[in-house]
This record gives C-alpha cells, sequence and structure tokens, in this order.
C-alpha cells in the first residue's frame, strides 16, 4: 500500500497497526517511494544469541580453513628454487 506523506499524517495510527499486522506501507513523497513502515523485530532471547553467534564462528571457521594461509597463497608465482616462474 502506498501513501502520501501528507495523508499519511492523518491516519498514522491505523497506517502503523496495518504494518505491524504484516502489510506493506510505504510513504510517497511527489509520487516516489520516501520510506516504508515496517514493524520492530522482537529483541531476541539470550539463548538464542547465543545459538547464531555459534553459527557465525562455525561457519568462519568453515571459510578460513577451506583456502590456503594467506602466508602460502602467492606460491604458484615461484618455482622450487624460490625464484619467479
Amino acid at each position: 500500500m502506498q501513501v502520501s506523506v501528507t495523508a499519511a499524517k492523518g491516519q498514522l495510527t491505523e497506517l502503523v497497526r496495518r504494518a505491524e499486522a504484516g502489510d506493506e506501507i510505504v510513504l510517497t513523497r511527489h509520487g516516489h517511494a520516501a520510506v516504508r513502515l515496517v514493524p520492530v523485530q522482537a529483541v531476541s532471547d539470550r539463548k538464542s544469541r547465543r545459538a547464531l553467534l555459534a553459527a557465525v564462528r562455525a561457519s568462519a571457521t568453515a571459510k578460513a580453513v577451506a583456502g590456503p594461509s594467506a602466508a602460502r597463497s602467492q606460491d604458484f608465482l615461484y618455482g622450487d628454487d624460490g625464484l619467479p616462474a
């Protein structure tokens, strides 16, 4: 749903209720989309935050192990004698 900023001034409470219910509310200015009203995400509890951090750490560890180390990443440029190939 698109509503001009001017029109939204008179119906802000209703627009907020609709956004909280899941409707997409876009406020327009001079016919162009300016802002979107979206509900605030609930603050997660300690258990879910810890689970998210564990998942991020596991993902980072998997990515770090997957490729060559930075110290060895340019070895293909040099021959066995240590000189440029």
